[in-house]
């Protein structure tokens, strides 16, 4: 029998605040954290908006001497999850600390430190690159300093499934507590990859919106006039435990987790299948995990990245899995607000879905102003919904096919 695995502690950072509660108010709000680039000189970019975060000084939460040593990526990562033990009030002591690992997951990793270094490669030859380039931008070193900083010698690992990456970390740490091989996990994602090579490689791809001169109108999820997503930057961290630690210790719960579901579309690098099969399949995994019926879910913070494909696609998936029900629960992308995040999505989305149950309040899809006849679901339109929720389905959907569902429960004693 699986053990239960409960949420004790939420970590944000995103382009509406830094700390939880900055991003939770500005959801709850409807404000857009989406704004002019200010990171690099875009005026040779086709793009030139995305979802920053503002305003973020490191030595908030590094030693000076050590932030040179971290791309931002790892500076996000090291916040939320600081947020999130604060959140938590989990002690690490040598008594538990084989017993509380890290997963914590990025899309592309330290993209602003490799193309750092690859310029100064190119101008002076390899002595002038850094001896801290390679720790500072691979994948799994958030991880590693989250781990050395509260001394979490367990589990210890990395995820990188492009925007799948949050939620897998975040579900694969689900099932570590639930087989019993820890008590605990410090585990999400984190990006920092607004940067001219990603922001032009998006652009290229015809991916990213170019509604410059409206930026808080440009991500508009399941709206008719949606012209690509908004990329965002910052990370979403999230403390689980096995139920029992978390009731001894007198922690909070904001909800438990009871399914994760994996699957591929086997289709195409980058779109999804024409039929949404994988992400009926992810959806419907989860639900089984859970052992569930589909009409037991009240709301779905969808995946929605404010793309033709994307948004129509994942809904034509939520009509397969939920049938007539589709048409009563609610859904809302709160990519409307903070931009898309990429690998740093799921763990932002699953602290943002883990916040709707515990306060019973659904967020919203900002920007929503003209249906389109191939998303005709119930998007919580541009107003916050005070609703009860007893299950909450988080999709994540990523390039490569490779997709990701959460299914949280409210906790009630």
């Amino acid at each position: 029998m699986k053990r239960r695995v409960a949420i004790t502690g939420i970590g944000l950072v995103s382009g509406l605040g830094i700390g939880t509660e900055a991003t939770w108010s500005g959801l709850l709000a409807g404000k857009s954290g989406i704004a002019p680039i200010t990171h690099f000189d875009t005026t040779d970019f086709t793009v030139k908006i995305a979802g920053e975060v503002k305003g973020f000084d490191p030595q908030t939460w590094i030693d000076k001497k050590e932030i040179k040593k971290m791309d931002p990526f790892i500076q996000f990562a090291v916040a939320a999850s600081q947020f999130a033990m604060d959140s938590s009030r989990l002690k690490i002591t040598p008594a538990i600390a084989t017993r509380v690992g890290v997963h914590i997951g990025s899309g592309i990793g330290g993209f602003s430190t490799i193309e750092r270094e690859h310029t100064e490669l190119m101008r002076g030859g390899p002595r002038r690159i850094s001896p801290f380039f390679i720790p500072s931008s691979i994948v799994n070193l958030a991880a590693g300093h989250v781990s050395i900083r509260f001394g979490a010698k367990g589990p210890n690992t990395s995820t990188c499934t492009a925007c799948s990456s949050g939620s897998h970390a975040v579900g694969d740490s689900f099932r570590i507590i639930a087989r019993g091989e820890a008590d605990a996990m410090i585990c999400g994602g984190s990006e920092a990859a607004i940067t001219p090579m990603s922001v032009g490689g998006f652009a290229r791809m015809l991916a990213l919106s170019v509604r410059n001169d409206e930026p808080e109108r440009a991500s508009r999820p399941f709206d008719k006039n949606r012209n690509g997503f908004v990329i965002g930057e910052g990370a979403g961290v999230l403390i689980l435990e096995e139920l029992e630690m978390a009731r001894w210790r007198g922690a909070t719960i904001f909800a438990e987790i009871v399914g994760y579901g994996m699957s591929g579309d086997a289709f195409h690098i980058t779109q999804p299948s024409e039929d949404g099969d994988g992400a009926f399949r992810v959806m419907n995994n989860a639900i089984m995990d859970a052992g569930i019926q589909p009409q037991e879910v009240d709301y779905i913070n969808a995946h929605g990245t404010s793309t033709p494909f994307n948004d129509k696609f994942e809904t034509l998936a939520i009509k397969r899995a939920f049938g007539a029900h589709a048409y009563k629960l609610a859904v809302s992308s709160t990519k409307s607000m903070t931009g898309h995040l990429l690998g740093a999505a799921g763990g932002l989305e699953g602290g943002i879905s883990a916040l709707a149950l515990h306060h019973q309040i659904i967020p919203p899809t900002i920007n929503y102003e003209t249906p389109d006849p191939d998303c005709d679901l119930d998007y919580t339109p541009n107003t916050t919904r005070q609703a009860e929720l007893n299950y909450v389905l988080s999709n994540s959907f990523g390039f490569g096919g490779t997709n990701a569902a959460l299914l949280l429960k409210r906790y009630q004693e």
